[in-house]
């Protein structure tokens, strides 16, 4: 089962709020999801972003592939550059 972490909209119409979610890459965007990591409000001013950082590391680790608006996300957060150093440090200790 290959993972992605994505965004799953919510809310009303013309209203967006999306959950970042782990999901199987094969179930529908909006339909069922593995766990909720986060959630995404791009109405306000500036959009809030709000991510569980260790689920999210757990994910990414485990090998989750996070969509390209997801990962922009988690640029934003500062969450990927924390999953690169967690992989170099991994590499440096073998």
């Amino acid at each position: 089962m290959a993972v992605r972490l994505r965004l799953k909209r919510m809310g009303a119409k013309k209203r967006p709020f999306y959950r970042i979610v782990a999901a199987d890459s094969k179930s529908p965007r909006d339909g069922k999801f593995i766990e909720l990591v986060g959630t995404y409000n791009p109405l306000v001013d500036p959009a809030e972003i709000k991510i569980n950082e260790e689920l999210a590391l757990k994910w990414l680790k485990n090998g989750a592939e996070p969509t390209d608006t997801v990962r922009s996300l988690f640029n934003k957060v500062g969450i990927m550059e924390k999953f690169h150093n967690l992989k170099k440090n991994e590499k440096s200790d073998k």
